[in-house]
């Protein structure tokens, strides 16, 4: 009786883990910088898989094959569709625990370390297989939901930039190339940003001062 209450128990505890995981995808209005915009959903997940998830996803990617640090990141980024990238910070301390604990082991392939999961390691992630697909599994999904807010917003950024109608081709040419240098410079530093805004202002007087008719 009390064993089928425990196991009963962890159920539900696993099933409001993995709740827990699948909540906050990018765009979602719940909590940070929410919106297709804000991807605050990304950042509720680099702060899930930090610790315990990101060392099991790590030892579930490494048992698939021996992999160097550079090959995970890669490994994450392709699983949730660049939604999610661990900084070389994050990856090298947790495959230095990986080692230290005996999970993992290195070998040196020129100048960098390939990691492998030892019986140990392998024996480990028995234990604890459901956590680690279901944290790998959060990624995949999050990737396949910013592949999906990415294409809306490709198509509302598309049909916001249509071209000025009964006008010369060079005009919209001009429109697109402002709008491009435009985003360009707004990602500069402060200094370039108010030459911006000072190039900005004097093309609108001398379009305003001019005999165009707009």
């Amino acid at each position: 009786m009390y064993q089928h209450q425990h196991h009963h128990d962890h159920q539900r505890h696993m099933m409001g883990r993995r709740r827990h995981r699948f909540e906050g995808f990018p765009g979602d209005r719940q909590g940070g910088h929410g919106g297709p915009g804000g991807f605050g959903g990304e950042f509720r997940l680099k702060r899930m898989l930090r610790g315990q998830d990101l060392r099991l996803v790590v030892l579930l990617l490494i048992g698939e094959a021996p992999r160097h640090g550079y090959d995970l990141i890669k490994a994450m980024e392709e699983k949730s569709a660049e939604a999610y990238s661990p900084s070389p910070g994050v990856i090298y301390p947790a495959l230095t625990y990986l080692e230290e604990a005996g999970f993992a082991t290195a070998e040196m392939d020129g100048s960098k370390k390939v990691y492998a999961i030892t019986d140990a390691g392998s024996a480990h992630l028995d234990e604890n297989r459901a956590e680690a697909e279901a944290a790998l599994e959060t990624l995949v999904l999050v990737g396949k939901r910013a592949k999906v807010l990415r294409a809306q917003m490709a198509e509302r950024e598309e049909a916001q930039d249509r071209d000025i109608p009964d006008v010369l081709p060079e005009v919209n040419e001009a429109r697109r190339a402002l709008k491009t240098a435009i985003a360009s410079a707004v990602r500069g530093d402060e200094a370039t940003q108010r030459r911006l805004a000072e190039i900005l202002r004097r093309a609108a007087e001398d379009i305003g001062k001019s005999d165009i008719d707009i």
